[in-house]
């Protein structure tokens, strides 16, 4: 039978095999002492436990999104693949959005409802979670626009947090509330919520306009150059392209595959200011800081406060 948790779920320490009950639900976990971080001594365990103390404020960011699972079956420095559809057999909870693609291929996505479901997709071996922009009731009309920051191979992160306060500045100046998280990985992403609306192409179009402006008026800083080739290894690349159809970024309170564990965590602007470095966020201290501060990120969620991003588009 399986073991039935608390309200504060704890997985176990001492076997490599559980199932939890989690409502009137059963999750299998697997593999849970397989070192995932081997120089900090984290293992799979760890991580599903992470995942589980964040679960209140991460779960609204991913309900009712299909999600692209990025797959570590062998941790953190181990290779990962990419899954699409629903991996089958599968629990028959597992929520689904079906999304047709221009090919005409038509892709089950999972999506991630609860604590469950989170779940069983870290346990796939998802170390970050990379959800859609858009609700899966209308996948073509996403709920914010955002800019990825980040740092070419010359570039420091001082600059990548300079670039954040640049995009903040013409935000703001544009009546547009905005909201910074780090990315765990290089870089900085700033995120605006907007009204539903837009279609995916007129918000980035929208994302490609201020990013060419701002790389016109900061032309030693950041660049807006897309290939790589071309693009100056010691400037930010202000990246609009990631708001194009179907793509994703790692979403907020993600674990990145890092050296340090490191995890996509919401800042403040004032700390952006401060001066922030991407470790001061990390798998073993997020949930304190999140159990001190809150969901920082609560604006990119809530009904209110969103930006009417019509103002600023044409017509399709």
């Amino acid at each position: 039978m399986p073991a039935r948790s608390p309200v504060a779920v704890q997985i176990p320490r001492d076997r490599d095999r559980a199932t939890l009950a989690i409502g009137r639900r059963t999750v299998a976990l697997t593999n849970l002492g397989k070192p995932f971080w081997p120089a900090l001594g984290l293992t799979k365990r760890d991580l599903l436990q992470y995942y589980v103390d964040v679960a209140p404020a991460l779960l609204p960011h991913l309900r009712d999104r299909a999600m692209v699972m990025k797959r570590y079956p062998d941790g953190a420095e181990g290779p990962f693949f990419f899954m699409k559809r629903a991996p089958s057999p599968r629990p028959d909870w597992i929520a689904l959005c079906r999304i047709r693609h221009a090919s005409g291929n038509v892709i089950d996505f999972p999506m991630v409802q609860d604590l469950a479901s989170l779940l069983w997709v870290v346990n796939l071996g998802c170390i970050d979670l990379n959800q859609w922009y858009a609700r899966c009731d209308d996948v073509d009309r996403p709920d914010y626009v955002h800019f990825d920051l980040d740092p070419g191979a010359d570039a420091s992160f001082e600059q990548v947090c300079e670039t954040a306060l640049l995009v903040h500045e013409t935000l703001t100046g544009l009546e547009m509330p905005s909201y910074a998280k780090t990315t765990g990985s290089r870089g900085i992403h700033v995120y605006v919520p907007i009204v539903r609306g837009p279609t995916q192409k007129q918000v980035w179009t929208f994302a490609k306009t201020v990013a060419l402006e701002l790389a016109a008026h900061h032309p030693q800083l950041l660049t807006a150059v897309y290939a790589l080739a071309r693009r100056p290894t010691d400037r930010v690349h202000v990246d609009y392209n990631q708001n194009a159809w179907g793509r994703t970024l790692a979403s907020v309170y993600s674990v990145r595959p890092r050296p340090r564990a490191s995890v996509s965590t919401p800042v403040a602007w004032r700390e952006v200011r401060r001066g922030v470095q991407l470790d001061d966020f990390r798998l073993d201290n997020v949930p304190a800081r999140l159990a001190k501060l809150g969901d920082l990120w609560a604006p990119l969620v809530a009904r209110r406060g969103r930006f009417d991003l019509r103002r600023y588009v044409a017509p399709d």
